[in-house]
């Protein structure tokens, strides 16, 4: 049985030179383990971001 457990957060999008963005909290960064790159799936109603796992990274 996989149980996932959900949990929502509101963040502003902010102006990184000609482009926006998001700032992720260093707490997010350091439970997934994200480096330097994330991996973005684009559905139909959402957004999913998802950490790259690194050999030797985790």
């Amino acid at each position: 049985m996989c149980i996932h457990s959900i949990t929502n957060i509101e963040t502003a999008i902010i102006k990184i030179g000609n482009s926006k963005g998001l700032r992720l909290s260093k707490t997010i960064l350091d439970k997934y383990n994200i480096i330097d790159k994330v991996e973005i799936i684009l559905e139909e109603d959402q957004i999913i971001i998802k950490a790259i796992f690194k050999p030797g990274y985790i």
